[in-house]
């Protein structure tokens, strides 16, 4: 852990936002990331970027950059000897929050380098945080670009912020005690925000819509792999097996359509004969099964507007 912290860019009170991104091996989409968010209607006050022991033209593409944009800052970490997702990432970007005091700044978002983002992203989502002072923990959806220009949206849902770009308010991220260093970390901290008093949330919004220049799932060997990691991660957070079971059934009909809800279902009764070590926090887990059973009875949108209007009658947190 870093003793000196990256000193914050001048930026507005109330709108210092600080960017942390892993990246391995990511020559092919960063010069795009790198671009379109230096390109933004308000300018990260600081961009620490976490060169995971890249071996491609990714060193010198930040290199580049670093010169031209005095808030970003590059920390680099020994090879690993191969991409890691879940935990492998969460380390990464800890490593990159070492540098950094978030007392200093407003918001802290983890930000990864396979994105394009629309020229007003960070903006957008600061109007809308403000004028919602519930909102922990925002982003747009995303999109993928066809091979004939047109846009292909992700599935995904709007109970949090997507886990390529995770927009948070310093204070809701300190409540939660940050991400957990496991699979399925990106679907664990809506839950806790909700818990804790947040509202965690995905929106359409023509100025936050966000490309995914990687297909979601595809980062480690292929999309197969990926959805097995997936249905290890809903054992890992708690899910059911019964919800595991539903959403095995709701991602069957999108590619690799049968064999993506299969893997889904390996990859949860795997870890479940396997004895694979569950997130332990019983207030959690409870409140985890209670909101998975209302969103099966009611549907994920209703029982979700259900949830928010209750977290609304409370204090406002933070």
């Amino acid at each position: 852990m870093s003793s000196e912290k990256f000193s914050a860019a001048t930026r507005p009170a109330g709108r210092r936002y600080c960017l942390i991104t892993p990246c391995r091996n990511e020559a092919r989409y960063i010069r795009t990331t790198l671009a379109t968010t230096c390109a933004q209607s308000v300018q990260p006050a600081l961009w620490v970027i976490v060169d995971d022991g890249s071996t491609d033209a990714t060193p010198e593409i930040l290199q580049e950059f670093a010169e031209r944009f005095d808030f970003i800052r590059v920390v680099r970490r020994q090879d690993r000897g191969a991409r890691a997702v879940g935990p492998g990432v969460i380390e990464a970007f800890y490593d990159g929050l070492a540098y950094v005091d978030l007392d200093e700044f407003d918001y802290v978002t983890k930000f990864d380098g396979d994105l394009e983002l629309p020229p007003r992203y960070f903006e957008r989502v600061m109007e809308r945080m403000e004028a919602d002072p519930y909102l922990g923990n925002l982003s747009g959806k995303l999109f993928e670009r066809l091979a004939d220009g047109s846009f292909f949206e992700e599935r995904t849902g709007d109970e949090n912020a997507v886990g390529p770009i995770k927009f948070y308010r310093v204070a809701c991220f300190k409540a939660i005690g940050g991400f957990v260093r496991e699979v399925a970390w990106d679907g664990i901290d809506g839950h806790v925000c909700r818990l804790n008093g947040w509202i965690a949330q995905s929106v359409h919004d023509p100025e936050m819509q966000i490309v995914h220049l990687r297909p979601m799932g595809s980062s480690q060997q292929n999309i197969r792999v990926g959805r097995v990691r997936w249905g290890r991660g809903k054992y890992f957070m708690g899910s059911a097996w019964y919800y595991a079971l539903a959403s095995a059934a709701y991602r069957s009909i999108e590619p690799p359509y049968l064999f993506g809800g299969f893997g889904i279902l390996w990859g949860y009764f795997r870890a479940m004969l396997t004895g694979h070590p569950r997130y332990e926090n019983p207030a959690y887990r409870r409140y985890l099964r209670r909101f998975e059973r209302a969103q099966l009875f009611r549907g994920k949108r209703r029982a979700l507007a259900a949830e928010n209007e209750r977290i609304r009658q409370g204090p406002v947190p933070g």
